[in-house]
């Protein structure tokens, strides 16, 4: 079973609601039209056809009407996804979303506040048999134009449910944490994020602190989560360039029964990958979605997402 995580940077619909960035209200000079929307929706399309996926996890998706239109472009170039899911609760400008080829048994959301500056935590169960069950919980956090104080307050709105369910569970937590699986190391010296005297929501609130080799050598732990970048030759731990710095804001994290195949299910070790095909890249930066620099920024109708997709493979035990 294979599942992506992808934040496909901003894909609107062209329903003007109120909530748009400035550059994404349909039809207007900034050239949000048909014509761009449809070149995104194949764009995306490219990139998730070629992943083939069981299972998709998406972010910034700023409505069913979107999800539906990704979908129906996706079902013509080949990769039909019955089953879906977004975070509607809350009037976000962009939101979490789910593709599935597998039936999912429910979808709930997460309030991590009232505010809308934290975005819903989307909640998927999934049972294939009997004997297996699973639970993706889809992640935005904040950006890091904010400190790690509010990161920390998704992580723990998280692990509230997570302790609800039990940690002997087969959870996956993807999407966007914009944090790097060692955030704890990267932002000690940064006084905008670090207001929270090194504490980390990914590294401490979920303890992803204590298992830093690969799958196959990890021991367990109690309570933990395991982050599958560590699964990954060091090198190619990106998914996401900054100035020219490779970071790790999307994630994959696994409980323990997931890495050690305890509860009819395992991840595939070495299985865990950033998709790096040519055409997601413009010389040494990722070939993001293409707008102009003057404001009003004007869309360019090319480019793909500022985020490469991420990839793990999980085995199914009969």
């Amino acid at each position: 079973m294979k599942i992506a995580n992808y934040n496909v940077e901003n894909l609107f619909d062209l329903k003007k609601n109120g909530y748009e960035y400035q550059e994404y209200i349909p039809n207007t000079q900034s050239r949000w039209n048909r014509k761009n929307y449809t070149v995104k929706l194949k764009n995306i399309s490219k990139v998730l056809t070629q992943i083939n996926a069981d299972i998709v996890a998406l972010q910034e998706i700023e409505s069913l009407s979107a999800l539906k239109d990704l979908r129906k472009q996706l079902k013509r170039d080949g990769v039909y996804y019955q089953y879906f899911a977004i975070a509607n609760k809350k009037n976000t400008t962009v939101k979490v979303a789910l593709l599935s080829k597998i039936p999912f048994r429910y979808t709930k959301e997460i309030s991590v506040t009232s505010s809308y500056k934290f975005r819903n935590i989307l909640e998927v169960k999934f049972k294939p048999s009997q004997s297996q069950e699973f639970y993706i919980f889809v992640n935005h956090w904040k950006s890091k134009s904010g400190s790690e104080s509010m990161r920390i307050i998704s992580a723990k709105a998280l692990l509230k449910r997570i302790k609800q369910i039990g940690f002997d569970k087969n959870i996956i937590l993807v999407g966007d944490f914009n944090s790097d699986y060692e955030e704890y190391i990267k932002f000690k010296r940064k006084r905008k994020h670090n207001d929270t005297n090194g504490k980390t929501g990914i590294n401490h609130v979920l303890n992803t602190i204590h298992q830093k080799t690969i799958a196959s050598k990890a021991k367990m732990q109690k309570d933990g989560f395991y982050n599958l970048w560590y699964d990954v030759a060091q090198k190619q731990r990106y998914c996401y360039i900054f100035k020219g710095k490779k970071e790790t804001l999307d994630n994959i994290l696994i409980s323990q029964p997931l890495l050690f195949g305890t509860k009819g299910m395992q991840y595939q070790y070495k299985s865990m990958h950033a998709l790096q095909s040519k055409f997601l890249f413009k010389g040494k930066k990722i070939y993001r979605w293409q707008t102009t620099r003057k404001k009003p920024r004007k869309h360019k109708g090319k480019g793909y997402s500022d985020h490469l997709p991420i990839v793990a493979n999980f085995i199914l035990k009969s």
